[in-house]
């Protein structure tokens, strides 16, 4: 007998599909976003290895911040500013022969003394010291009959240094101060705790944090600011915790917020919440900006 011939064209009778549980699709799908997490975890983590060895490569896949006062606070070290004028620019260093009896330092409102504006700091850096003093017998006597001297750095910094290092200076300098009864609180009691000391000066960031996201502690200043906090409800818990669950309970985000070396203190244990909201509208006042243009303005304005 002969076999029926099959045409191409009538349809054909396929077996039915096997049923899939629904559960099974659920359990794939996390499998699936824990395999992506997971993923993503170890670009992240083979970024920062990178990063260690190539710190530009770290730089551009990350988006590093850096602030015209953290790179005056490098060069200053590099520069060896810190030599005399003490560690983190607080003065001591003895100097025998001198009115004062020690080099000046930086902060603490001490630059009111010496320093009229921007451009005498500038002099101070390119010269060591403004023309008018240069000009000055008595202020020359001085300084001749002082062991250590400001040295002239004119020919070893750049015009763009320069401006770091006044952006340093008069980040440091504690001049630079909200005119509102609340952030001027907020800045009296950052001052207490020593927030400067972690955050750079002035909030401007870049002190190192071995095991952190980027590598640093984010300044108040721009956009790390900006991608921690989106309002002050955020800021306050920051503050008064120590953390944010948005962050520290992130797939991603709590690897490295539990395994930096430096992390957040816990203030709403040891301040009252008035202090934590005077904190809140100083670090607001930080981040707007305003405070830019008293920076560059004269100290005794």
């Amino acid at each position: 007998m002969s076999r029926p011939s099959t045409s191409f064209t009538e349809p054909r009778h396929l077996p039915p599909l096997p049923r899939i549980v629904p559960g099974l699709v659920r359990v794939r799908k996390r499998r699936g976003v824990r395999r992506a997490i997971a993923w993503i975890a170890v670009a992240v983590a083979l970024v920062e290895s990178a990063g260690l060895l190539y710190p530009r490569a770290r730089a551009l896949a990350l988006s590093l911040e850096e602030t015209p006062a953290a790179r005056g606070q490098r060069l200053a070290t590099s520069l060896g500013c810190f030599s005399c004028h003490g560690p983190a620019g607080v003065g001591g260093t003895h100097n025998p022969g001198s009115e004062e009896g020690e080099v000046p330092a930086f902060g603490e409102q001490t630059q009111m003394m010496y320093v009229k504006g921007a451009d005498d700091l500038r002099e101070y850096i390119l010269d060591g010291a403004p023309q008018r003093k240069r000009e000055d017998p008595d202020y020359q006597a001085k300084v001749q009959a002082a062991a250590l001297r400001m040295p002239a750095y004119r020919a070893f910094v750049s015009a763009t240094q320069v401006e770091d290092l006044v952006a340093y200076l008069r980040a440091t300098s504690g001049q630079v101060l909200p005119d509102a009864a609340l952030a001027a609180r907020g800045a009296a009691i950052a001052g207490e705790l020593s927030c400067f000391s972690c955050h750079g000066p002035l909030g401007a960031g870049g002190v190192a944090n071995p095991g952190s996201f980027k590598g640093y502690i984010p300044g108040f200043w721009d956009r790390d600011f900006d991608e921690l906090v989106r309002d002050d409800g955020e800021l306050r818990e920051w503050i008064g915790k120590g953390a944010l669950p948005r962050i520290s309970n992130h797939p991603i985000g709590r690897i490295f917020f539990h395994r930096q070396a430096i992390k957040m203190p816990k203030y709403e244990d040891v301040r009252p919440q008035d202090d934590l909201d005077a904190l809140v509208a100083y670090v607001r006042w930080i981040r707007a900006g305003s405070w830019r243009t008293l920076a560059s303005a004269d100290a005794h304005h």
